[in-house]
């Protein structure tokens, strides 16, 4: 190979070294405010859930858009922070407790609002400790002026859970 040539392939491989090294951390730099989101929406979906656990009524309401829009397959449509609250004291407080299924933890963003959350819960009453039901969700969170707040809830697919599920042995993993 002659000189010239030589030279050549030599920049030509360089100049693919640069660009792969800057895909790299391109792609570092996009998976880390990737991560602080999730991190940040695992950390709202456990205050949230600690509020309604405990029936901490002002706590839990804090988390809510006053116009919030609540989907619950079997209990219907509410659109108001006060219903919200007002059901979940009625239908929650002292009967059931709220699990995450951490495995089936997802977020994801949304451009100049906020984020969406889904995963799978469980209930367990908290009488018998028993865990029986099982549901899905997705929440929508709005970020503005530093807060966050739920402006959209859609729980779906409330069913009994398997003895599989119950005992675990599902991939859900212990919560």
């Amino acid at each position: 190979m002659d000189t010239t040539r030589f030279a050549d392939f030599r920049r030509l491989l360089r100049a693919i070294f640069i660009g792969l090294v800057a895909a790299h951390a391109a792609g570092t730099q996009a998976a880390e405010p990737a991560m602080a989101l999730n991190s940040k929406v695992r950390e709202l979906d456990t205050l949230v859930f600690d509020a309604y656990n405990k029936c901490d009524m002002p706590a839990f309401a804090r988390f809510f858009s006053p116009t919030v829009e609540f989907y619950h397959d079997d209990g219907g449509a509410t659109f108001d922070r006060k219903t919200v609250v007002a059901n979940t004291r009625k239908f929650i407080c002292g009967k059931v407790r709220r699990e995450l299924l951490p495995a089936t933890f997802r977020v994801y963003p949304i451009k100049g609002y906020g984020a969406i959350e889904e995963g799978e819960h469980r209930f367990c009453e908290i009488q018998s400790g028993k865990c029986e039901g099982i549901a899905r969700f997705l929440m929508i969170w709005r970020q503005a002026k530093g807060l966050w707040v739920l402006t959209r809830v859609v729980s779906y697919g409330h069913r009994a859970m398997t003895d599989a599920e119950q005992a675990g042995a599902v991939g859900h993993g212990s919560p």
